[in-house]
């Protein structure tokens, strides 16, 4: 085991699902409008693509690939959602955040981008094959990516991490999960628009396990 897992992996830890919830509404209601707003456009972009006619957009009679921009918002996806984590982050160090703190994730692209990526395909891998080791590495790769924007991890040292941390209270977390699909499944309840809140207060949530968890860096390494 490296020292860098060592460092996090060998602590005790709980994990206080009602106290993550409520730091983070405290996180996210600091910049409110902003977490919607970029919610909203990351949705219309989607939205855009898929109006779009094939190759350049997604809308096609026929079963083709989804098109250029579709591809390229894909890639660009893991930068862009890190922008909530970046966010959060600085709010719940107690700083200023601005609408182009969103992006910064595209400072650390390429390890945001190797972390989604091979943590995608790893558990893509598990559920065809017998969907228990899929469900198990969709949960215990929770903090990778917080691992890459916080901590400046490499994707695997990242993954690994959060795997080895996340496997000790694995049940705890499947829960807080678990809980947090609940949450989106009643803003989508609510013709989709509780989304826009929803999304990005998860994103919270799960920062704020991190923080307590983890703990962040006293200034964002960018």
């Amino acid at each position: 085991m490296s020292s860098f897992s060592s460092n996090f992996t060998d602590r005790d830890y709980d994990v206080k699902i009602g106290d993550y919830f409520s730091r983070g509404w405290e996180i996210f209601k600091q910049k409110a409008p902003l977490f919607v707003l970029f919610t909203l456009m990351l949705f219309l972009i989607q939205l855009v693509i898929a109006i779009l006619p094939y190759p350049l957009g997604s809308r096609s009679d026929e079963p083709v690939p989804g098109g250029i921009l579709n591809f390229a918002f894909n890639v660009v996806t893991p930068a862009l959602t890190a922008g909530y984590y970046f966010v959060a982050f600085q709010l719940a160090r107690g700083r200023n955040a601005v609408f182009g703190d969103f992006f910064q994730g595209f400072n650390k692209f390429l390890p945001i981008f190797l972390t989604a990526l091979v943590a995608g395909i790893l558990t893509a891998i598990g559920f065809v094959l017998l969907v228990i080791p899929g469900v198990y590495l969709a949960v215990a790769y929770l903090f990778a990516q917080p691992f890459v924007i916080d901590k400046s991890a490499d994707f695997w040292q990242a993954m690994e991490t959060s795997r080895q941390l996340i496997t000790k209270k694995w049940f705890s977390f499947f829960g807080l999960l678990l809980m947090l699909f609940l949450l989106n499944m009643a803003g989508a309840i609510v013709l989709g628009i509780g989304l826009l809140v929803t999304v990005p207060l998860s994103v919270c949530i799960v920062a704020a396990a991190y923080e307590d968890i983890v703990g962040l860096n006293s200034v964002a390494e960018v």
